[in-house]
């Protein structure tokens, strides 16, 4: 495999599974062959606070960050939280989105308005080359439960990226827990099926 450095900022919410998903990305790059640096950042998680996560894999990787305009791939569980991290991404890089809104409690408390999906989805198609919309979290409620949302997002990612579907699924059988497995792997195929 050839190597070269390919940087990724997740973007969620608390309890959307942001943290395992960057474990799950941090192992298949390390995997790969890749050296991998990783960081998370976690607001009132707990809350439904934001939650971001940057991913690095290179030869060699000498900080766990991303600079603002770097990312080669923004992976947005949430409409809102994708747009605020928007300044992260590459002019020529990747959008994943998970088409789910959830009002932070400055909505929700009439503070402040939540941006129209159109509106959003246009800032998204300026910032990067190409974006992928997907019903991460319909079918994760189709198939049972909305807590693999975030391994059905990291199957979508798993299109676009080289590591080997058998690889990415080892890892998820290894964290996740053992009675879940046999779900998270008919998540993470499904979400493969996300994107063509």
């Amino acid at each position: 495999m050839s190597m070269k450095s390919v940087d990724f900022l997740i973007a969620g919410i608390g309890g959307q599974g942001t943290v395992v998903a960057s474990d799950i990305l941090s192992d298949v790059g390390s995997e790969s062959g890749y050296d991998v640096k990783k960081s998370d950042i976690l607001g009132l998680a707990v809350r439904g606070g934001s939650v971001v996560s940057h991913v690095r894999w290179a030869e060699q990787v000498n900080a766990p960050m991303i600079e603002e305009g770097t990312a080669h791939f923004l992976v947005g569980f949430e409409w809102l939280e994708t747009l605020r991290r928007l300044s992260y991404v590459n002019a020529k890089g990747t959008i994943v989105v998970n088409d789910c809104r959830l009002d932070p409690i400055t909505v929700s408390s009439g503070e402040a308005d939540y941006p129209e999906k159109g509106t959003i989805l246009t800032a998204l198609k300026k910032a990067a080359r190409k974006v992928y919309v997907i019903p991460g979290l319909q079918t994760a409620l189709d198939i049972g439960n909305a807590r693999t949302l975030n391994i059905v997002v990291m199957g979508a990612l798993s299109r676009l990226l080289e590591p080997s579907p058998l690889l990415w699924e080892e890892i998820v059988r290894k964290r996740v827990p053992k009675k879940l497995v046999d779900l998270n792997l008919d998540a993470f195929r499904k979400g493969r099926e996300l994107i063509k």
